[in-house]
């Protein structure tokens, strides 16, 4: 009995995958649990297992750019006893009878004897190791993945391989890795899904969500040394860890919405829809776009806990290894363009979301001390919120809670 393998729907609202690469062949066994292959979709990559065991009969759909809507059928598995019944028996060598032969003329002359021409034998076909974001970059680049020799694990090729080869291609002979518009001068990169996915959901938050700002800046001197003191302690421990200053707001943010906790709400056409706990969304940029994997329950956390939950969800989402259950829902986000240099901006809300925190530098300029003017650290904090649900007292109110955790941090980590 054949098995259909289909294109599967992961996360809600996908729609449709790519395969970028199967990790099985045409008559390779397949038992339950295996890897299959890896499925690109409009949020991460992710690996297609095997549910049913048996013999992998037909690829429908073989790796490349074709986006395959979900429910589609990419594969057909043999069930392992019909693979067992179709292999052909062993053929026995039939027993020649004996027969009496004449002896050969005594002058008959030796004929010469001539092999068959030796059949060629193809090497098997190679195999393409590459994880995701190596795949990912090399479209980008213009790379031909089967020309490189992987310096992974078991030879698979990383992102350090594509960046090489890009580096060391000569200009010539770079293979274009656009398409060029037939309508206006220059390049035209066509959309990859997550690109496209960003676009659609901002353009719906911008056109349906009454989106309003509020802005504070944060003195920030406590928090620094605070922080300074914090490393200096912790690298001196036996397990030494180094705090960013984006996890320590991350904890001033969840600390607030515990104690704000009206704006951990989500508007729905039968009512507000009011979050039981503290689920904060963490923008992480990639190469392709935006994602936003998600702290659960990060009101309940400690400082150590949260930094390294933020850390490998950072690492996963950057590999394209998270799940859909890491990045849907959340409470708010936070968004952090400080390590760039970016003093303030306004950041679009992420739906279902109804605020989103967009974090600045930290930036020495004058402040006023009481009658003196000084020299501080300030950093500005912008809430874009959704008027619907959150109404501008109720936002001054949360900002007002986080800028308090981020000047007085022995409150925050005590």
């Amino acid at each position: 009995m054949d098995i259909e393998v289909v294109m599967p729907a992961i996360g809600a609202g996908t729609t449709q995958g790519r395969i970028l690469q199967w990790l099985k062949q045409s008559g390779d066994t397949v038992k339950v649990g295996d890897i299959l292959a890896e499925i690109e979709t409009d949020k991460a990559v992710i690996e297609l297992e095997a549910v049913d065991s048996g013999v992998l009969d037909r690829i429908h759909v073989e790796a490349g750019d074709t986006a395959v809507p979900v429910g589609d059928v990419i594969a057909t598995l043999l069930a392992e006893q019909d693979a067992r019944r179709e292999a052909p028996a062993p053929i026995a060598e039939p027993t020649a009878p004996v027969l009496a032969m004449p002896a050969p003329p005594a002058a008959q002359p030796a004929q010469a004897v001539i092999a068959p021409p030796a059949t060629a034998v193809e090497p098997p076909a190679h195999r393409l190791f590459a994880s995701p974001s190596a795949r990912r970059l090399a479209r980008i680049m213009g790379v031909d993945l089967h020309a490189l020799t992987g310096s992974g694990p078991n030879g698979r090729i990383v992102r350090v391989d594509i960046e090489q080869a890009a580096q060391k291609r000569p200009a010539a002979d770079a293979r274009p890795a656009a398409k060029a518009s037939a309508t206006a001068p220059g390049t035209l990169t066509p959309h990859t899904p997550m690109r496209a996915t960003i676009a659609r959901r901002l353009a719906q938050s911008k056109q349906q969500i009454p989106h309003f700002y509020l802005t504070v800046d944060c003195r920030m001197d406590a928090m620094m040394a605070a922080r300074q003191s914090l490393n200096d302690s912790a690298q001196a421990s036996p397990d030494p860890v180094r705090y960013s200053l984006n996890d320590l707001l991350l904890l001033a943010v969840a600390r607030a919405v515990a104690r704000v906790p009206e704006i951990n709400a989500q508007w729905t056409d039968e009512g507000v829809l009011r979050q039981e706990q503290v689920d904060l969304s963490v923008a992480v940029a990639l190469e392709t776009g935006l994602i936003t994997p998600i702290l659960r329950d990060a009101g309940r956390m400690g400082l150590r806990e949260l930094s390294a939950q933020v850390r490998q969800l950072a690492d996963q989402a950057r590999s394209g290894r998270l799940r859909p259950d890491q990045y849907e829902g959340g409470s708010l986000t936070v968004s952090n363009l400080g390590m760039h240099g970016v003093k303030s901006f306004a950041a679009i809300i992420n739906p279902p979301q109804s605020a989103i925190l967009a974090v600045g530098a930290v930036t020495r300029q004058p402040v006023v001390d009481g009658d003196a003017l000084t020299i501080g650290h300030v950093m500005s904090l912008t809430l874009s919120a959704d008027h619907r649900v959150v109404d501008g007292a109720l936002g001054a109110r949360f900002l007002k809670e986080v800028r308090h955790f981020m000047e007085h941090p022995i409150e925050l980590i005590l």
